[in-house]
Formats: structure tokens, C-alpha cells, sequence
């Protein structure tokens, strides 16, 4: 038995594929364009291991993908691939409809004549999971109820959007062909591996280099925080026993401000690394709010719960020191990232004197 993972050189994918080979045998083949998002480094501890196959390519390339189905015959596929930050896509959308709305179409076209030419229980056994994001529904009022997974789509930008197309694409796929899927709408992960471009990596890199630590507007935007790692586990989970058909919120239980997750970064490098020149807040720099920012998401994870078992195990105030902790005991991966296309990324979103 073999997974196909696409993504799997991501932040969440790679975090998934370490995941999955490190309490299974079942081998991964592990596809992912490597655009600047994807980092080979991420999976440096697979090296010479062979349950893991890494396959440099484009979700798009639909003979590759019939190619590596025929070959190496998964179970499953479990599709993380996907452009994933609201800034960039504000800035170049078309990125984000070719890979998340295209990219997922074809899949899925492979996918269903893959799966349609299996017989018996390995037809039963089939499963697509798609792996996507709370930003669908929307933006939520300070006192209203966080998202179940019936709430109405609401995406407020290009990324969103395109991640909500996916999933009606995916939702059709069942209802019209009958293709054996799942779908995750996961709240913002954090923890090792994350690119410097989100919000907690990049203060703690900043931070590291005593520069500005930019947050956007009165940092009173609100999140629903989940450790990557329960991510894995909850997404085992549902590939495991999730119902056909079936979409599941995951979240961390851990709805917080940015200016309070800002602050409790600092905090925590005033505990592992002080600096000298003062308490890492004096950093704080408030920049120009970006177009159409979602106010606040919270997920109701209720469902995931009652009918899989499902929690997460890291409460935020565990999961954000081991986060921390893991930037600070490697250096040289942020070294290798930050020396890449990040640099001038960063200098176009936050500006010159906060770039890193």
C-alpha cells in the first residue's frame, strides 16, 4: 500500500509525510512543484529512505500524475499542494486560480479514472483527501458562532476563493462521479517548518535580527490557532475513518489576536534568547492593514470530536514554545530559507526597513 501526497515539501505537507513515515512503514510518494514555498531541507531527515518517493512536478501535468498512479498504485491521495498565502494572492492572483482551482481539477480527472479502473476492495479502499482552509467561510463578528461545516462560503480574497472553488470541485466529484472523497477546512497552523512569510515565523526571525515586527492595523484580527503536528494526526484520522462525502473542521480550540500572539513570541524569546537591547516588544511596528482583511475565523471542531475521537493534544501555550524553540535550535534551516526569494518578498510586502 502507498499514499500519494502532493504538497509534501510544504510546511503542512512536510510536517505530514515526517508525520506519517515515522509511525508507519507504508511508503509516500511525495509530489511538489518546489516552488519557493516547497523546501527539500524540510524532508532532509528521509534522505536514503525508501518508503519515501520524491517527485519534483506540477499538479497540473496530468500525465505525470497518470503516471505516478500506474506506477506506484496509492490507496490514497491526500492533496495538500496548494498557494496558501492571502498577500501574494492579493498581489498575483492567477498563481492561485492555475494551482488551486486547476491544479485540483486535475487531479481529481485523474484521480476518477484511476479509481474507476480498480476493482474490488481496492476500489473500496480508495480515498481522496482534500486537505483545505476555514478562509472559506468567510469573516465572523466579535460575538458569533465559529464555523461548523455547514456555514455558507463566504471568501473575502483571491486565495480564499480559489481554495473554496477546489472544494465545491471536490464536493462534485462525489455527488456527480461517486469518487470516494474526504475534505479537512483546517483554522491557521503554526510550528516547525513554517515559510518566514506568516505571521509567527516571520516575528521570530525579525525579532532574531532586531528588526521591525510588523502587524497589520490594530493587530486585533482574530485566529483560531492549531499546532500543525494535531493537524497530522487529525487528518490520519479522517483518511482513516472519515465518511464519503464528509467535509471536517479542525482547529486548535485557541482563538487569539495577533498582537497577542506577537506578544507572547516576544515574551518566550525574552525566555530562551534575551537580547541586550531590551524586551523584543519595543519591536512592535504597526503597518497599513491589508485590502479586505478577514476580522476574525473560529472553528467549531465539534464534528471531527463526536464522531472520530479527534482533539488536539497541544494546548497554544505548548505548542507555541515548542514552536519557538524549534526556530531557535535551528538556525540553519532559517538561514537557507531567508537567502532565497523570501528576501525581496518580504521587502515588497512590509517595506524596505522591514525586510529580513
Amino acid at each position: 500500500m502507498t499514499l500519494l501526497v502532493t504538497g509534501g515539501a510544504g510546511f503542512i505537507g512536510s510536517n505530514f509525510v515526517l508525520d506519517w513515515l515515522g509511525g508507519s512503514d507504508e511508503p509516500v510518494v511525495n509530489l511538489d512543484a518546489l516552488t519557493y514555498a516547497g523546501n527539500r531541507q524540510n524532508l532532509a531527515s528521509l534522505d536514503g529512505d525508501p518508503r519515501h518517493i520524491f517527485v519534483q512536478g506540477d499538479i497540473c501535468d496530468r500525465d505525470l500524475i497518470d503516471r505516478l498512479l500506474l506506477a506506484h498504485r496509492p490507496r490514497a491521495i491526500v492533496h495538500f499542494a496548494a498557494e496558501s498565502h492571502v498577500d501574494r494572492s492579493i498581489h498575483g492572483p492567477g498563481a492561485f486560480m492555475q494551482t488551486n482551482v486547476n491544479g485540483t481539477f486535475t487531479l481529481l480527472e485523474a484521480a476518477r479514472g484511476y479509481w474507476g479502473a480498480l476493482d474490488g476492495d481496492e476500489k473500496a479502499a480508495f480515498r481522496f483527501h482534500h486537505v483545505s482552509t476555514d478562509e472559506v467561510y468567510g469573516s465572523l463578528g466579535p460575538t458569533d458562532a465559529p464555523f461548523t461545516e455547514t456555514h455558507a462560503y463566504e471568501p473575502n480574497s483571491p486565495y480564499s476563493a480559489s481554495k473554496a472553488a477546489s472544494d465545491h470541485l471536490v464536493r462534485a466529484w462525489h455527488h456527480t462521479y461517486g469518487l470516494p472523497v474526504v475534505t479537512t477546512n483546517c483554522s491557521n497552523n503554526y510550528g516547525p517548518f513554517h515559510f518566514p512569510e506568516k505571521l509567527i515565523p516571520l516575528i521570530i526571525v525579525n525579532a532574531l535580527a532586531g528588526k521591525p515586527l510588523p502587524v497589520y492595523g490594530d493587530g486585533q484580527q482574530v485566529r483560531d490557532w492549531l499546532y500543525v503536528k494535531d493537524h497530522c494526526s487529525a487528518i490520519r484520522e479522517v483518511l482513516a475513518r472519515g465518511r464519503l462525502g464528509e467535509t471536517y473542521n479542525i482547529g486548535g480550540w485557541n482563538e487569539k489576536p495577533n498582537i497577542d500572539i506577537v506578544t507572547t513570541v516576544c515574551a518566550l524569546l525574552d525566555e530562551f534568547q534575551p537580547d541586550a537591547a531590551g524586551p523584543y516588544a519595543r519591536l512592535i511596528s504597526y503597518v497599513k492593514d491589508r485590502p479586505g482583511h478577514d476580522r476574525r475565523y473560529a472553528i467549531d471542531a465539534r464534528k471531527i470530536e463526536r464522531e472520530l475521537g479527534w482533539r488536539p493534544a497541544e494546548t497554544f501555550d505548548t505548542g507555541i514554545r515548542k514552536t519557538v524553540r524549534w526556530y531557535l535550535d535551528n538556525q540553519p534551516w532559517v538561514h537557507n530559507v531567508l537567502t532565497g526569494g523570501y528576501r525581496d518578498w518580504v521587502t515588497q510586502q512590509y517595506g524596505a526597513e522591514q525586510g529580513t
